[in-house]
Formats: structure tokens, sequence, C-alpha cells
């Protein structure tokens, strides 16, 4: 029994640390996760590129849908990605949305649940597995349906999703930063900013709500503005995706290159991508 599945990074419109309410955009980037599955035995992992990764939440993905669709297969799982780790583009997200579908194929129960309800499945092996600190469905949505998602992260409830089609810049530095090692108590203290996104976003104007949301969180995490500033002047909009340290743009696509032209003297990769409309998707 073996299954296969893509899915896309996302970045940031509404950071969900503040409040419970997360909004985030599907990138072209993308995430393959090869399932198969034996009838007995545990479930092994490997991420491409990766030997010192850990790789609970992709075994524990694999467990929860053989659990709760199959009899309890094991068998392995592997991951190669074109998403950074611990950069803020949720390669988390990518990783469970990717993994769940693929082992749905591989038991051919792939009609048996919705894309909504495939994406609560890996939020909750994230949860388990200890590498969200707010649940992330925003971005497992974003990442399972494409396009623009707005999620109460409290109840795994969607609130509103959108097609986008943006040109989209990335800038991430050589650093690292872990969702689940953020500081909650700082990200609180901007709630009121987290609010006024939310309702930017609820509206429609998600690039607007994306550059609130980039200044606000900036100063809560301690990352540097300056990237922001640089951009600004240029784009629709831009924030912090994530927790860090990337930093993504949208707007109109020759603006992004004045934009990239002033990142890449930055220490760290930039890249100009599209947003991705059709999500997780099995092969």
């Amino acid at each position: 029994m073996e299954g296969t599945a893509v899915a896309p990074a996302a970045g940031t419109v509404l950071n969900a640390l503040a409040t419970g309410t997360g909004s985030a955009f599907a990138i072209d980037a993308e995430l393959r996760a090869e399932v198969t599955l034996e009838a007995d035995g545990g479930v092994s992992g490997t991420i491409a590129g990766e030997p010192d990764a850990d790789t609970a939440l992709i075994e524990h993905c694999v467990e929860l849908v053989t659990e709760r669709f199959g009899d309890g297969e094991g068998g392995s799982v592997r991951t190669e990605s074109d998403i950074p780790l611990a950069a803020g583009l949720k390669s988390s997200s990518a990783a469970a949305n990717a993994t769940v579908l693929a082992t749905l194929s591989a038991l051919d129960a792939d009609s048996a649940v919705s894309r909504v309800d495939a994406a609560r499945i890996g939020v909750q092996a994230a949860r388990d597995a200890g590498v969200t600190a707010t649940g992330a469905f925003d971005d497992a949505s974003a990442s399972m349906l494409g396009g623009v998602t707005v999620t109460n992260n409290h109840e795994d409830e969607l609130l509103a999703r959108e097609t986008v089609e943006w040109d989209v810049l990335v800038w991430t530095p050589p650093e690292r930063a872990y969702s689940a090692e953020a500081d909650i108590e700082r990200c609180q203290q901007v709630a009121p900013m987290a609010e006024l996104v939310a309702d930017l976003a609820l509206d429609g104007a998600y690039e607007r709500a994306m550059t609130v949301n980039g200044l606000a969180f900036t100063a809560a995490l301690g990352f540097s503005a300056e990237p922001l500033l640089e951009a600004m002047p240029h784009v629709a909009g831009v924030s912090l995706s994530g927790t860090g340290p990337s930093v993504t743009a949208v707007g109109n696509r020759d603006d992004l290159e004045r934009v990239r032209a002033i990142w890449e003297q930055r220490e760290g990769t930039t890249w100009l991508t599209t947003t991705q409309t059709d999500g997780t998707r099995t092969r």
C-alpha cells in the first residue's frame, strides 16, 4: 500500500499567537511525502537531506490516519522539500498535510475525509508532537486548501477562504526559529493590533493586514523591522512570516524585483514565486 502527496508552503497574514485568530496564504514551494504501509509494525520516518531532523510529526500523522481509517498499519514515510525548515514558511504544516493525504491514498481512503478535516488531523499530530504553539490551523488550512484562509485556531474553525493570485517575494536569513519556542506572552501583548489585523483580513484587505501584522510581531518576537521598512514603499503588503525569521512581500512583480535587489544585499536567500491555489494534492 503506497501513497504520495504534495503540499505547498505558506506565508503569514496574521500570526495567531496573540488571539488565536490567524490567517495565511499558500506559496508555490512544495514538500512531497511518500508513504508505504505494511500490515503491522511501527512507523519510521525520513526527511531527505536532514538526517538529524525530528521525524515524530510525520510518523504520528501516519499513525493517526491508520488508526482512524485503517487497521493500525505500520510502515514508512519519507518527505523531500523545497521549503526550508524552521524558517516561518510552514514546513511542518506542509509535512503534516502531505503525509496525511499520502497515507489516506495508501489506504484508498481519499474520499473518507474532507480536506478541511484532513488538515485537522495534521494539526492534532502537530500538537501531540509539540511542534506548534497555536495548533497552526491557519497555516495548515492555507497549505491544504490553497489561496488565503482566516481561521479560529482555538476551535480549528475555518472563518474564510479566498483564491488569490499574487506574486510573492521571500527573504530567508540563515538563522532558524522554531514555532514551539516562541515567546507567547510577548505576542499576547500585541493583541489589540492582532484584532485590527483580523478585522482587515475578514474584510478582504489581506495586504494591509499583513503589513500591520509584520510590524507588530517583528517587535514582539525581537526581529529587525529593517527588511519591512525597505519593502513598504514598493509593495502591497509585507510581513514577518510565522515566528520568523523569513519575511514575505506581495505586490507588483516589477516592484518586487526592486525589493529583491535590496534584500539580496542581506545574508541569506531571496526568491521570487507566486501564490498557490490548488493546495495539497495526491499524486
